[in-house]
This record gives structure tokens, sequence and C-alpha cells, in this order.
């Protein structure tokens, strides 16, 4: 029988040897959180060190990340492709062990954590996709959706507003199939947390539809390993293990302090705990028996060989599911999707509607997730604001067993049992949008969420984590300026779209009309290793005659040429609009014709997306030595980096007033849009 114990002193001393030697760290958390980890990876977990992306194996998620060298040490231990100079080099340039866990860098990480009480929302994004695929995939006699999602969560991740959010979600959809192991240690980095964090975790668990076991001894791995087979027999609610531990345990003058906490041990206190634990071994040396007692290669080629005879049998049995299954947890969009994009875009064009782009986004919603059962819909209590959910997106439902309940809904011309694709989040916005990256790591689906775009400030730290780790997720953000009027300056969005363009990675989009709305669509869907932010209207708007299409997706385009003079390079001018602004450019354009002033209309619906294309194609759309005019409703010192020589922005706080009242009192006309341009031109010569 393996030796528990040992295993378990092998991650204390793995993480205390890694973080003296980057001289940085948090050794306390893995230390303690040791035996709990023994009892999970060492006999309930179902991975595969050799495939770490194998489709059904469990998932991992360590939410409080500052205990990184917990997941490092037992990434390595099991036999991932983590040597152990990779745990010498914790925490240095260019190393596979950052500080904290990150997806796409470790392999067997599962999501990127460190913020804490994201990665409980991811696990319950990651078991609400699982349950979701099992209901639509599996068959009777062929279950090949059947896993388990394991979290880590420490009190700090229980402090977080959004640890709330998302255990009332899990609890609500009766995830039965996530159980979370609660390391109650009462420390934080300023210590004992008893003054300031008093909650009666196990009743707020139970008061939001949990199952909780314990408190459990969390230096016993057989009970930690018989709470964990229990909570397995769960089948309607998600469950919480509460593991009472002392944070650097071993440690004979640490264990139990905020000190064990953040800081290396030091090298006599790492002497002591070396003694007091029975561990003789040098640095980074792991005893073989040890080492064999955590190898987990065969068995875990063992677990994935039975899963793909299961699956070989389904697909036997279910060809086109089979390959429907491997195509969404491939990311994969289906082969008609790019005839499906164009057709979308051409019917916005030949209709050429004038509505709110909000609306505009729903049209195109509607063909696609028609055509693509992996777009999983949702809103943060705003759907009929949002207008996120379509004639084959209803509403998940949950029956009182936990299993997931089943609508009737027109696809073409066939009429099909499905599950609930439009999530009601309920007032959630930071929750929803961890929750969709989950999803979206899970695979399977490509999520997308709603709310107004002055909240994308409660979500913005989850868009950062999506970003930083290239998942597919879109954020639908309506009511995208002072343009939705009367309820005043706390809803009008002014900083915001600068603000989110500012994030590495994401690609923010903001459509003039029905067309680019589908485009917008189109390419957010195609982006599979980035996410994206569409910023969408309350108001109509009118739809902008085009000449041609294509360039659209490459972010601005030239949208009208001066009508009266013909040849671009004669325009005096250009002005720049995005979204709702783009009328008033062409208004002013007309008034500036009159006036014997050509100038060129530019729209430039992604800002992001117009940044990555080549030199010779900017110089195209906006050529140099011609004075350049934004309009955006927004903070003009974003507009500079594109050689202004004047911005139509606004750097206030809006005002309650309908929206009319509001663009005129802010200077959003088209005669202002026009005198900015001859007071450039003024100035240029």
């Amino acid at each position: 029988m393996a030796n528990s114990q040992q295993m378990a002193n092998a991650i204390r001393a793995l993480a205390m040897d890694a973080v003296q030697q980057a001289n940085s760290g948090h050794p306390g958390a893995p230390m303690g959180m040791a035996d709990m980890a023994v009892a999970v990876w060492g006999r309930h977990l179902r991975h595969n060190p050799t495939n770490p992306n194998w489709a059904d194996r469990d998932r991992f998620v360590l939410s409080n990340g500052h205990a990184s060298m917990l997941l490092y040490s037992v990434l390595h231990l099991t036999g991932y492709d983590l040597p152990i100079e990779e745990l010498k080099n914790f925490r240095q340039l260019h190393s596979k062990t950052a500080g904290h866990p990150e997806h796409g860098i470790t392999p067997g990480v599962e999501t990127t954590t460190g913020p804490l009480g994201q990665g409980i929302t991811n696990a319950v994004g990651f078991a609400l996709a699982e349950k979701l695929l099992a209901k639509e995939f599996n068959r009777e006699g062929h279950a090949i959706v059947d896993h388990h999602t394991y979290v880590f969560l420490g009190d700090g991740c229980l402090m977080e507003g959004i640890s709330q959010e998302a255990i009332s979600l899990a609890g609500a959809w009766k995830l039965n199939k996530l159980i979370a192991l609660y390391d109650d240690n009462g420390i934080s980095i300023d210590g004992q947390v008893a003054p300031w964090f008093i909650d009666n975790t196990p009743e707020r668990m139970r008061a939001c539809g949990w199952n909780v076991i314990g408190p459990v001894d969390g230096h016993d791995a057989d009970a930690i390993d018989a709470a964990v087979a229990s909570a397995k027999t769960s089948t309607d609610k998600p469950t919480m293990i509460v593991c009472k531990t002392h944070i650097g345990k071993g440690s004979p003058n640490r264990a139990n302090t905020s000190k064990a906490h953040g800081e290396p041990l030091g090298a006599d206190e790492i002497t002591l705990t070396r003694n007091a634990i029975g561990w003789s071994s040098a640095p980074f040396e792991i005893p073989a028996d040890v080492y064999g007692d955590w190898d987990a290669k065969e068995a875990g080629k063992a677990a994935e060989g039975e899963w793909q005879q299961r699956f070989d049998a389904y697909a036997a049995a279910f060809p086109v599911l089979a390959s429907e299954f491997a195509r969404r947890m491939a990311g994969d969009l289906p082969r008609h999707f790019a005839q499906t994009a164009v057709d979308a875009v051409i019917a916005a064009h030949t209709k050429a509607e004038t509505v709110a782009s909000r609306k505009a986004s729903q049209i195109a919603l509607e063909t696609f997730t028609a055509k693509l059962p992996e777009l999983l819909g949702g809103s943060a209590d705003l759907t009929g604001s949002n207008l996120t959910n379509t004639k084959s997106t209803p509403a998940l439902r949950f029956a009182e067993n936990g299993d997931v309940v089943q609508v009737e809904v027109q696809l073409g011309d066939e009429t099909v049992k499905v599950g609930g694709r439009h999530i009601n989040y309920g007032v959630r916005e930071f929750g929803m949008a961890a929750v969709m990256n989950g999803i979206a790591l899970h695979g399977g689906f490509i999520p997308y969420g709603g709310t107004f775009l002055t909240f994308s400030d409660y979500s913005r730290n989850a868009i950062r984590m999506a970003s930083l780790m290239k998942q597919r997720v879109i954020h639908v953000f309506t009511h995208d300026s002072i343009g939705l009027g009367e309820d005043g300056p706390t809803h009008q969005s002014i900083e915001h779209a600068a603000s989110l363009r500012l994030i590495p990675g994401l690609d923010v989009w903001r459509p003039a009309d029905t067309a680019e709305t589908a485009v917008a669509w189109s390419v957010a869907l195609s982006n599979r290793n980035k996410p994206t932010a569409m910023l969408l209207s309350r108001q109509n708007l009118p739809y902008l005659a085009k000449k041609d299409l294509g360039d659209i997706s490459r972010g601005a385009y030239v949208l009208s040429e001066p009508a009266d003079v013909g040849l671009a390079r004669k325009a005096k001018a250009v002005i720049i609009a995005t979204g709702s602004e783009v009328q008033l450019a062409v208004a002013a354009q007309k008034l500036l014709a009159e006036k014997k002033i050509p100038v060129r209309v530019v729209s430039m619906p992604s800002t992001t997306t117009f940044d990555r294309e080549e030199a010779k194609y900017k110089k195209l759309v906006l050529p140099e030595g011609l004075p350049r005019v934004a309009v955006e409703m927004g903070v003009t010192d974003f507009w500079w980096k594109y050689g202004c020589a004047a911005v139509v922005g606004i750097d206030t706080f809006g005002e309650s007033a309908p929206a009319g009242v509001l663009f005129k009192h802010f200077g959003f006309t088209a005669e202002n849009v026009a005198q900015t341009v001859e007071a450039a031109l003024q100035r240029a010569r």
C-alpha cells in the first residue's frame, strides 16, 4: 500500500524547497493541503498524465492559486511533462512554473488561477458543461461524458464576492459532479481571519443548495478519501468537504501563522521541518518508492483506454453523434459555418434594416444559434434588453432530481427536443463572465453572455482572464453610450470602450449597422483563441450604404468617399467613427460637401482588429497627410494614437435626459462634427 504520509511529505518538501530557491512564493497552503491532494489525486482523480487533454478526464481546479506549488508538485509526481528542473525554476522567466498556475503554459493546468474566487467559479462552468454535454450526447448504455470536477479553495476564495455568485449558481443548477474541498486553516496574509471572516460556511453552502461533509481532519487522507467517495454519490447537489488543516503543516515555528502564507520558510526552518516530518532527502530529491506511489501514467492510460473502448462502441452505434462530439470538443466550427456567415452578412445587407445594434446582434444570433448547437447563451438578468435569446435557445432549467429539462424547438423543418441553451445568470455579471471561462475551457461549447456595457466593470477581471487564457468567450455589452438616455451617468458608458480595448488579446467590436454586426459575430466565432466584446446600441441605427462588404472583417474600411470628387486621393480629411456615430460622420460628410469640402468616412467597428492589419492596408484606409477626426461617444484619449487632429468625444460622465437631448448637449450632431473637421483643416493650413 502506498505510504500516504510520505506522498504528502513529498509535496511539502517540494513546496518549501522551490519557494526557498525562488525566494518568493507561498509554501504554507501547499504544505497544509498536501494530504488533501493525496486523497484526491492519489485515489479519485481520473486523469492521464500522458494525455492532459483526454475528453472525459476529471477536471481539477486549484482555486487558491497562490498554492501553485501543490499543483506543480502533483503534476510532476504523477508523471506529467513537468520535469524537476521546472520546479527548480519556480517563478523564473519563461518557466512552466509561474507564480500562479497558468493554463496553456503548464500541462495539466485546467485554468489560470490566482485572482481569488474565480477558480471556484470556473469550476462551476466546468461542471455545468459536463452536465449539459452528458444530457446532449449520452445514450442508454453509452455514457461517453461522465466525469467530476474537483476544486480546492480557501478562506480567500470564500471572502471574495464572486464566490457567492458561483456557489448560488451551482446549487441552483444542481451540479452534483462538482466537489469542492475547503482548506479551512483560518489564516490569511494579515493573520487569523476570525476578526473579519466569521461566516458559518457550512450553513452558507447548505442554504445555497449544497451537500456539506465535515469538518473532517484535513491531514487524514483516509478520512478525506471517504468524504470524496460519499460526495460522488450525490445525485442532485454539489458537495463541499470542509477540511480542517494547519497552514505550513510540519513547520515547527511557522505552522498556523501568517508567516507560512506568503514568504519562504528560511533555510533553518526548512531543516527543522525536514526533521519534524522525517524527510531526509536533499532539496528537490524524491525517493524512488515515493515516485512509484505517485506515478499515475499506467493507471491514466488504462482509464483513457477503457473510455476509448466505450467511445468506439458509441461511435459504432451513433456515428453522427460521435463525429459531432469530437468536432465540438476539438473546438472546430462546422464545415458549413463559412457559408452560414456569408449568408448572414448578405441577408443583413439586403434587408438594410434600421434597428438597434443589440437587435442586429439578435438577428445574427438567430442564424448562428440555429446552425451551431455549441452556442450557449445567457444574460445577467437583462435578457429582454441584451436580446441574447433566440428561437433555438430555450431557457436552461433543471428538474427536482437534478436532470436537465428538455423542450421542443423548431430547427428548420425539424422539431427536436433539446436542453436549454440560454442561461439566466441572475444579477451576477462577474460570476457569469468567470463561469463562461470555465465552460469554454471545458470544451464542447462556445459561451456568450450579455449585460450593459457599463457593468463590464463588474466582469473585467474575468474578461482579462479569458484574454490571458486565449479562450473563445463572447461578451454582449448593450446600452453602449449616452444614447441609452434617461438612466443617467450610472448606466452610461464613457470610458468602457477604451478600457476594454486596452486588454491585450481582447477583440472589441462596436458595429454601426446590421451588416457590421453580422460580420462581428462571424469573426468572433471564428477566433478560437481570442475572446470578444460586442458593444451594442440601445437606440435604432440606420443601415449605411456600402459598395463592398469584404473589408468589414478587417476592423476598419472606407465606408464613403467624397461623392462630388470621386478619387479618394482628393479627399481633404478623414472622419473615423464607430457604432452609432458613423451615421453622424456620413451626415457631416454631406454637410461638408455642400461647402465643397470633400472628406472620406471610415467606419472602424473594431480598432483591435484593424490594429493587427499590415501597414499597407492601414495607409490605404487612413492616407498619410490628411487630417483625421475621430467621432465616438467615449473618452477622447484613446483616439490620439491614430494621429487625429481632433476628437469629438466625451470626457465627463453623462447626464440623465432623453437621448436626443444628450446628443445635442454633448455635441454629437452632424453640424458639430462638420465644424470640427473645418477647424482641423484650418489648423492644418
